[in-house]
């Protein structure tokens, strides 16, 4: 990765990427995993969900000044999520059958909510203003991706 001029008026060196990438980026690769509903060790949509966020984090590095990094990966990487997927309107190939009960059967836009609300501690209002939901919206999602996880498989 080619170094960035760094310029005067309060904004974070270039160095302080890599520093972040460091720190935060095993946290958002599972985030991304997650959101992919892929295997921890097979998972090429994560990453490259992953890279894609990065990289927008990357090009806005400098005009970040007091915003948290973190976060704005994170908003980075659902908003590529939900656009993927909703996009698509169809359920994604599963390499390998799954578990009943696992965050690869819900549907991806149950699964953002889930992921973003619980496993990342986003409050509802901010998932909602992210994806562009009303907050009921975002609840429900939620709700019915939480009942569907606890709900015992069925029998064959």
């Amino acid at each position: 990765m080619r170094e960035r001029q760094a310029s005067s008026g309060g904004n974070r060196p270039a160095g302080d990427f890599a520093a972040f990438v460091a720190g935060a980026g095993g946290r958002l690769l599972h985030t991304a995993t997650l959101l992919t509903a892929e295997a921890p060790d097979d998972n090429p949509r994560a990453r490259r969900l992953l890279t894609l966020a990065l990289a927008r984090t990357y090009a806005s590095w400098d005009r970040l000044r007091g915003d948290d990094p973190y976060d704005h990966a994170r908003r980075h990487l659902a908003a590529r999520f939900a656009r993927e997927a909703w996009r698509a309107h169809a359920p994604l190939p599963r390499a390998r059958p799954r578990p009943p009960g696992t965050l690869g059967d819900l549907p991806p836009e149950e699964r953002l909510v889930v992921v973003l609300t619980l496993y990342e501690g986003v409050a509802e209002e901010q998932t909602a203003a992210l994806l562009g939901l009303p907050e009921d919206r975002v609840r429900v999602l939620g709700d019915r991706a939480v009942a569907a996880l606890a709900r015992p498989p069925a029998r064959a």
